[in-house]
Order: C-alpha cells, then structure tokens, then sequence
C-alpha cells in the first residue's frame, strides 16, 4: 500500500491536530480504582498528528480504490450484485425511520409495525408461504433459522430419527454449514449430465432419517429445477420438508412461487433480490417463509396486526426462541419495501425477464470463446469454464486478474465445485446493453490473449493499485495490522 500512497504514520507531522473536542466538563477519575493497573496506559498512544484536511484526503483517497455496484459491472454469479436505487436510501433516511430507537414502546412506533407488516405480507404474496418472519438478520442465520423450525417441528412430533439432510453436490456453500450449525448430518445428492437433480439418486438417499432437502431454485448453474413437483413429492412421501435457498430468487420472482412448487421453508435475500446495499460485510437481511404446520415454532416476537394496530406476540410455547435482537435490520427491511412498492407486480415481473434475457444473450456470445458444460437455456445465471484456457496454461484466476485491468470485477470463480475451471456469471437485469457487451468483448479478447499472449494473462492485473498477490503467502502468513516504526 505504501507504493501507493503513504500510509497515515508515514504522513504524520508532530503538532498536527486534527480534531476538536469539547473542553471536559465532569470531574476527572481516578482509573485505578475501576481497572487493574496492568490494562492502563502508562503513556499516551502512539498516534499519528495530521490536520483535519490530511485525514479527509487520505480516506477520501482509499475510498476511490474500492469497488461497488455504483462504480463498474459486477457479475458475481449467486450475488445478484444489482444496482441499488437511491430512492430506496432516501426513504430509509427519513427521520421517522431512521431515528427510531428499538427500546420505544410499540405505541410509538407503529409506522415502522406496519411498514414492517406490510413487507411481510409482501413476501408472503411472492413465496407462495403463509407466513413470514423478518427476524433473521443475513441470509445464512435465515437459513439457519429455518432449519431449526424444521428440527423443532419433526421433536414436536416425537421423530427424533431424522437427523439427515440432503443438499445436492451443486449447492452454495452456507447450505452444509447451516444444517451441520443447525445439528443435523449433511448427505449429499448428485447432479445428472443436465446439472440438475438426480432425482433417481435422490430416491437411493431418502430414507425415514431425512428431515430435510436444501434446494436452490433455479440452481448455482442457473438451471431450473423443472422436476421439482416429482423432487416434492420424494420428500414428503418419505416424511421430510423441503427447504427453498432463496440467494437466487431473482430468476424467478413474480412468475413462480417457492409455494407452489412445494416447498415449506423459504429464506429470502433482501439485500440480494430486494436491492439493499451489500458486498461489503453486509447489512442483510434474510427472512424466512414457511407453510402453515411450521407456524407454532416461529422465531419470538411475531408481528401482527390486531385490529387498527400493530403488535409483537411472544405467545408462542413452541417457538424456537428470538434468532436477533430486536426485530431484523429494519433500514434494509425499509429498502426493501420501498423497492417493492415502486416497481409494483408488473415491475417485478420485468425484475425476472431482463435478468434472464440478459444472461441467456451473454451465455450465446461467450459460448464460442470458453467451454459451456450445460448449454440449456439458463435462467439469471450460467457457468462458463476455462478448461479450454487452461489448456494454453491460463487459469480462471488468471482470466478473473486481467478483468480486474478492465475495471471489471470478476466473476464469482471456481464455483460451483461441480465444474472445472468455473466462471459463475450473473448479469442482473439492471445492466444496460451497452455494458453487457463491453464485459463480453473484454471477455473474447482475454480468450484471444490466452493463444497469443498468454504471459499477458497470467501476470494480470497489470494497471491496478496493487499488483498480483502470493496468494499462497498471504493464506499461510497472512499480516493482519500495520506497524510503523516510531
């Protein structure tokens, strides 16, 4: 980094001041009577001394280093990196919403009650569920928390027995490590020569010990499951639920419904399909959608309506317990609603179309550049692999390096593990054109390095802040904080 700029130790100028506090107004405390001795300073931190302006330009600086959905294309496949419309902040900024405390009497919060409600029932309508909670706080824990409904409804029911669940070999990675968080044992199910669900491997894994299928649909290869009623039917025959990862409902929303295709349990992404803000570390949001028989055992508190007013119901014996403080990150959950209510039914629908025509034109054009193991039509998504660059000794790392030169951000890369070389792409439908086809030709042109200049390809990125990383220094001694020397 400090090829790049100077760090802010480096910049630091003794006597610089770069704050203004308060003259202190309350008498002075002797911190030996509170703490061990051992845990205060003996002397003052070694700080950096900069002025107000320094420290504005430094962070303004590596501010312009990052990338985001506001500053370039972003097709992480099972991301749905789409854009984030400004209206949606303006409206969670409102000072009604914004300035609300979670400690307030439910008297004198009943905008945000019915917002939140109303949100609710929003995606009830779009799942096909009958119910749904907004508690979750990221996709995951909505996974997580579902599965647990699960588990409690299958104790509830004395059949303690189902301690498997079933996750196919093409699903995301929080599918595994939420069943095994959640106490149950992961089985496998294999995919078939269409990347879809085996579904006569399916049969050989059903037995009376499963609790539960994971499914995504469409899938990671951006497949529509289309044997999903048949798919339903084996796990509810064999006394099991079937589970909706809802990372790539955007394929589908406002034309099918996870309902109607049979499945009991839904998380939903709204920082993913709903346009809250995210790639950063969050905040998100995952609530959770589920059919009737699974209601008793809801996260507490539940939000109702009774009457012309909003309240939160603890009155559920059954209830697997509060899965978060408080009531979900309500500013994504205000986002999310306000996206919701400026597209309306016939805007969403347009959500699903153009992002399924976007990636079935990028799927056509780059087919005759990289390998494509499943050529079907796809839905929000498709793989690529780079099997065929690899053979000139260009790696899909490689290829994803040089986009970096392009001010491109890669695709999500080596996933799913079921294709070698993987390049998951999803171009999302707010992705102009024009910008599709500047992805697809940077693409061809890396393909035409890789047989004519490879080295170009594999020492890439070449004209980015910083150069090409050891990747297997930085995993096995990675550095974790700055030291300067005083």
């Amino acid at each position: 980094m400090s090829e790049i700029m100077p760090l802010v130790f480096e910049r630091s100028v003794p006597g610089r001041v770069g704050f203004s506090l308060p003259e202190q107004d309350v008498p002075e405390t002797d911190l030996s009577q509170i703490f061990d001795k051992k845990m205060i300073r003996s002397k003052k931190a070694d700080l950096p001394e900069l002025s107000e302006l320094e420290i504005m330009r430094h962070y303004t600086e590596l501010s312009n280093h990052n990338f985001g959905v506001d500053s370039g294309f972003y097709p992480l496949g099972s991301c749905t990196m789409k854009y984030n419309p400004k209206m949606n902040e303006k409206v969670a900024r409102f000072p009604g919403f914004a300035n609300v405390h979670p400690y307030q009497p439910e008297s004198s919060v009943q905008g945000a009650m019915e917002l939140m409600y109303d949100l609710q029932e929003s995606l009830v309508e779009i799942t096909g569920m009958d119910e749904v909670t907004l508690q979750p706080a990221a996709g995951a824990q909505g996974e997580w928390t579902g599965l647990m409904l699960i588990r409690a409804f299958h104790e509830a029911n004395n059949d303690d027995k189902r301690t498997k669940v079933i996750i196919p070999d093409s699903a995301h990675g929080t599918n595994p490590a939420s069943a095994t968080v959640a106490g149950f044992e992961v089985v496998t199910v294999k995919s078939n020569d269409k990347g879809l669900v085996d579904v006569e491997d399916l049969r050989s894994v059903v037995g009376e010990d499963t609790a539960a299928l994971m499914l995504t649909n469409p899938n990671t290869l951006g497949l529509f499951e289309k044997d999903i009623v048949e798919i339903a039917e084996i796990i509810h025959d064999a006394g099991g639920k079937l589970y909706y990862d809802g990372a790539n409902l955007n394929a589908v929303m406002s034309k099918a419904r996870p309902g109607d295709m049979g499945f009991d349990v839904v998380h939903l992404n709204l920082h993913k399909t709903f346009t809250g803000p995210h790639g950063g570390g969050g905040p998100g949001s995952g609530p959770i959608g589920i059919k009737k028989d699974l209601i008793p055992y809801l996260p507490t508190p539940v939000l109702k309506k009774q009457d012309d007013r909003y309240v939160f119901d603890y009155n559920y014996p059954e209830s697997i317990g509060r899965v978060k403080p408080f009531y979900g990150n309500f500013g994504i959950n205000v986002r999310a609603y306000t996206y919701i209510r400026t597209m309306g039914a016939e805007g969403l629908k347009k959500v699903t179309e153009y992002a399924v025509l976007n990636a079935n034109y990028m799927m056509r054009r780059l087919e005759e550049a990289f390998d494509l193991p499943y050529g079907q039509i796809c839905k929000h998504e498709f793989v690529l692999s780079g099997n065929r660059q690899k053979k000139l000794g260009v790696r899909t790392t490689d290829i994803a390096k040089r986009l970096l030169d392009h001010n491109f951000h890669p695709p999500t890369v080596y996933f799913p593990l079921i294709v070698d070389e993987a390049m998951m792409i999803e171009p999302t439908e707010t992705e102009s054109k024009e910008t599709l086809d500047k992805f697809i030709d940077t693409m061809l042109e890396i393909a035409r390095e890789a047989e004519e200049d490879p080295e170009l390809v594999q020492e890439a990125p070449h004209n980015t802040y910083v150069k090409r990383l050891d990747e297997t220094q930085a995993a096995r001694k990675p550095v974790l904080r700055y030291e300067h020397e005083s």
